[in-house]
């Protein structure tokens, strides 16, 4: 059975048995509305309040597939991730509920009929626990459930374990509902001998469902209660499930990452996954990492990482969580960069990487869980974005972690340095389990107590230095001699250049180092007397450009504003800056004395497209007030060089012709050439003008400056209610702009998304870049309409690549609609031509098959039906093995074919067959690793593969005698 059969027919089986499935979809995996839950960790979250006797539903049965997180909190399953073959972080769990419905015996019964009548697992491999009872909760063993066992299920007696509180009282968090539990295991030993490693965590005898009888509620206070009433939540791993009935002990060698891992070596050119068992340590199942590690097995490891990692991070971003520096946040910060070390070192992946790989899971899985589809394009910006911030320190922190371990190595120990692990955290962004695997990989561990105290010390220095930046050493209440407030203003003219002095150099990142000198090749913040920079605020960013003092250059890489000065954030590259640190009694008269001289040059290279894209903005946001209403208020933006980001409120996604609107009010003013007019005004006075725009909530100084793009603002407050004005964008602004709209020469709405309930984004860009977007639209839909106009048998292929290309092109939204029709009707026309395709493969096939059977051979009264065939899929593979039967009493079909450098080998045994011993997993596990891959599956049906085209003969004449030894 493929993953999608084995997912549906559980949900079938729930169904028949009057479960509700279409209105118990999964959850989101964040859970917004639980503060007790990092993430959702078991398909019971959503049902909480009925557990807990507070809420209530219009259905007393339900069953579905539930998106899972386990890492972070007390389910976490993160650093096992990769170095075994069957942890993950996030995955699907299988569950049937009954609220206050049937109870122990059902649940039991359904299971065991489920797992052995309609999956067709073997009794024999089956064992069941129940919870024997625990003296300090002042709890019976669960006698109930070990009688029914034995009552309604036809499992060996001998097979039914009593088990701890540990293993069989479930609990979903430090407080909340919980209850006994009865898991069924699965003995995956080759002789069956798995009976005494129940519920001892050996990883051939694993647990595959967990049924969990609701009973109590534990209270913060750690005391356990009964509910109102008695439910059942029952959860089986989805990729668990797959695994066992594909005969395999790896979660990760199933349909359910295949294609994940084919994206990961197309985007990585990553050598072939090669299927490296871990080796047993412990009693687990994991990599033996260190110096002599073969690299195969890394390469194996990668591939686990950065699969579960990317399905982690695309199911938790399209569900509303965000990387950030705390909570869940974080962690996924540390999910991403574990993934990104994983690929850098691995893969020699230099580029961001994990952003290709989120569409690939999002066509596997957006008919399950439709939502996928809603905003992609938001994930890869996020995912993109976290990739690339740290990406610019990686490599230096790889270096760094490398000098740690060859210096430890050096003196003949085996330990990371607290101060060195903390160096990495603090200035690396490499979180402190990444440093530990780091060094487990090298056989190494970390001085993690002393980490610990120097996070704890950083913690504190925090806390008591927020003031921060500029407080002088020796009077903390006193500024840097010669930083005076009221001379170091935030500039809005459009100067790009000018002299001024350096009066107050900080080092660090942070600022935490008080100096008078920056070192070449150093980095640190200098506070100009004033200067032309413009500092990051009101969603615009910080200018970037030099200063330059007697030769030497500091290139200014940010600029913030802090309690009132202008930061310049830079390294020097050529010479040192200093100033002489003396007191200076009459700053006016002897500033020359102790501050240099300087050159202060904004890079108009970035600062001019900046203007451009803010200019816009303010355009952007009069054109959505005309075209949406004047409800519309602006939540949020985001002006930069490459782009305007900006967040309004609108309950709904705009119209294609709202957006074609909005975008020509636009491009009309920037045709028009409207002067852009700024005046500093009392905000009383300003407040009165009709059509002016202000942010929803945000705080304004009593003098304020207004930006008019069309209109002297001394016009529009001599006659304020003019309804004149309402033609014209006026907001409070102390942002840089263009001095006139013709300026911004064009602008293009290149994305419409949602960022929250009831928030909508649009991204637009100006300048070359429109004109770029525009060019890349207009190739795109050239291309579309040609596939349109002479459809090929390469169609589906050169659709694919057409879809891929217009996710990720940057390129206007009207043609981004105008593709998306296009391409629907290329995959009606894709559709058919795969039919035609599969038809005549299938006739291929059957032809083929016709021929094998009638020179097949016939040994012990059965027909064996062996040989290559043409390249075809499994129906028709299937097909073909049906055809033999209808033929015969008795036979065996064992087919091969290859595509790509993909084979498939298949096996069908006919049931008479299967009576006397031959199954035909068993067939496909004897000879699918001569192809260099697996495989099994029912005893009448099995599949496998590999990546040995080459060697299908070897297979197929193993499988002939193989056949012939059990036969004869």
């Amino acid at each position: 059975m493929t993953s999608r059969e084995i997912r549906q027919t559980f949900l079938d089986f729930f169904k028949e048995r009057g479960h509700e499935i279409e209105k118990a979809p999964s959850s989101p995996v964040v859970p917004h509305d639980d503060p007790t839950l990092m993430f959702a960790n078991a398909g019971m979250n959503q049902f909480k309040d009925v557990f807990l006797g507070t809420g209530s539903r219009s259905y007393t049965r339900a069953a579905n597939t539930q998106k899972c997180i386990r890492a972070g909190g007390k389910h976490n399953d993160l650093d096992d991730v990769g170095k075994d073959t069957y942890h993950q972080t996030y995955f699907e769990m299988l569950g049937n509920w009954s609220f206050g419905d049937y109870f122990k015996e059902d649940a039991i019964r359904w299971a065991w009929e489920l797992l052995t009548k309609v999956y067709g697992i073997e009794k024999e491999r089956l064992h069941a626990t129940y919870f024997e009872g625990d003296a300090g909760d002042n709890l019976d063993a669960d006698e109930e459930a070990a009688r029914l066992w034995g009552e309604v299920t036809d499992i060996d007696p001998s097979h039914i374990h009593p088990g701890n509180k540990k293993d069989n009282f479930w609990e979903m968090g430090e407080s909340g509902p919980c209850g006994p539990c009865s898991e069924i295991h699965i003995d995956l030993t080759p002789d069956m001998t798995g009976h005494d490693l129940v519920n001892a965590g050996h990883p051939k005898v694993i647990e595959i469902w967990n049924l969990v009888f609701i009973q109590y509620n534990r209270g913060g206070d750690g005391v356990l209660s009964p509910l109102p009433a008695q439910h059942v939540d029952t959860g089986m791993g989805f990729e668990r499930l797959c695994a066992v009935l594909a005969g395999s002990c790896s979660n990760y060698d199933t349909d359910v990452f295949s294609p994940i891992f084919d994206a990961i070596q197309k985007r990585c050119s990553a050598p072939d996954y090669k299927f490296t068992q871990p080796e047993l340590v412990d009693g687990k199942l994991s990599a033996k990492m260190g110096p002599d590690t073969d690299p195969q097995v890394m390469i194996d490891m990668t591939y686990r990482v950065v699969a579960d990692h990317v399905r982690c991070l695309v199911f938790a971003l399209t569900d509303g969580a965000i990387p950030s520096n705390e909570g869940r946040g974080y962690v996924l910060r540390r999910i991403l960069r574990r993934a990104v070390r994983y690929g850098r070192q691995y893969f020699n992946m230099q580029d961001p990487f994990l952003c290709d790989l989120v569409m690939p899971v999002v066509e596997q899985l957006k008919d399950v869980f439709p939502e996928l589809s809603k905003r992609p394009e938001h994930v890869i910006e996020l995912i993109r974005d976290e990739e690339a911030s740290f990406g610019k320190t990686l490599t230096r922190g790889i270096q760094l972690f490398n000098e740690a371990a060859e210096y430890a190595e050096t003196h003949h120990h085996s330990r990371i340095s607290g101060d060195d692990a903390f160096k990495l955290h603090d200035t690396y962004g490499f979180p402190i389990d990444l440093t530990e695997l780091m060094a487990e990989e090298r056989g190494m561990t970390v001085d993690f107590a002393e980490y610990q105290r120097l996070m704890e010390a950083a913690r504190e220095k925090a806390r008591s230095t927020r003031k921060l930046f500029f407080e002088d050493d020796t009077t903390s209440a006193r500024l840097h001699p010669g930083v005076r407030r009221d001379t170091n203003v935030v500039c809005h003219e459009k100067r790009e250049e000018s002299n001024t002095m350096i009066v107050s150099i900080r080092k660090g990142e942070r600022a935490e180092q008080s100096s008078h000198i920056i070192e070449e090749n150093h980095s640190g913040w200098i506070i100009l007397r004033d200067t032309p920079f413009y500092a990051e605020k009101g969603g615009q960013v910080g200018d970037r450009g030099r200063i330059t003092c007697d030769g030497s250059i500091f290139i200014v890489d940010d600029t913030i504003e802090f309690q009132g000065l202008v930061l310049h954030h830079g390294k020097c590259i050529k010479g040192e800056f200093f100033i002489n640190d003396a007191s200076l009694e009459d700053p006016e008269e002897d500033i020359g004395r102790y501050h240099k001289i300087a050159c202060a040059s904004v890079d108009p290279v970035y600062r001019d497209p900046t203007e451009k894209n803010h200019t816009a903005t303010h355009l952007l946001n009069w054109a959505l007030r005309e075209t949406l209403g004047e409800y519309v208020q602006q939540k949020g933006s985001l002006v930069d060089p490459d782009k305007t980001r900006f967040d309004f409120s609108h309950n709904a996604p705009v119209k294609p012709e709202e957006l074609a609107r909005i975008e020509s009010m636009v491009n009309e003013q920037i045709r028009t050439g409207l002067q852009v007019y700024t005046e500093e005004v009392d905000q009383k006075n300003a407040l009165e003008i009709n059509t002016l725009r202000a942010v929803f909530g945000e705080k304004y100084p009593d003098v304020v400056r207004v930006v008019s793009i069309g209109q002297p603002v001394t016009d529009l407050l001599a006659n304020p209610k003019n309804p004149e004005w309402m033609k014209y964008s006026v907001e409070f602004c102390g942002g840089t702009h263009l001095q006139n709209t013709s300026e911004a020469e064009d602008f293009v709405i290149v994305a419409e998304e949602a960022v929250a309930k009831g928030v909508r984004r649009l991204v637009g860009v100006t300048g070359e870049a429109a004109k770029n977007a525009r060019q890349r639209g207009a190739a795109l839909l050239d291309r579309a309409k040609a596939m349109a106009k002479a459809p090929t048998e390469d169609l589906p292929a050169a659709l694919t690549t057409l879809q891929q290309d217009t996710i990720e092109s940057e390129i206007p939204v009207a043609v981004t609609l105008e593709l998306r029709d296009l391409i629907a009707n290329l995959q009606k026309e894709a559709k058919r031509l795969s039919k035609e395709q599969a038809s005549a493969s299938a006739g291929d096939v059957m032809s083929r098959v016709a021929e094998l059977f009638a020179s097949a051979e016939n040994i012990s009264d059965v027909t064996l039906v062996i040989g290559n065939v043409p390249t075809a899929n499994a129906d028709a593979l299937r097909g073909a093995i049906d055809w033999v039967r209808q033929k015969t009493e008795a036979s065996v079909v064992l087919l091969g074919c290859h595509a790509e450098g993909k084979v498939t080998l298949i096996a069908g045994v006919s049931k008479t067959v299967v009576g006397r011993g031959v199954k035909a997993g068993d067939i496909i596990r004897e000879i699918a690793p001569i192809v260099g891959g697996k495989g099994g599956g029912r005893p009448d049906m099995a599949q496998g593969g590999g990546n040995q085209p080459e060697n299908i003969p070897k297979a197929l004449e193993r499988g002939k005698t193989w056949l012939t030894e059990k036969l004869g």
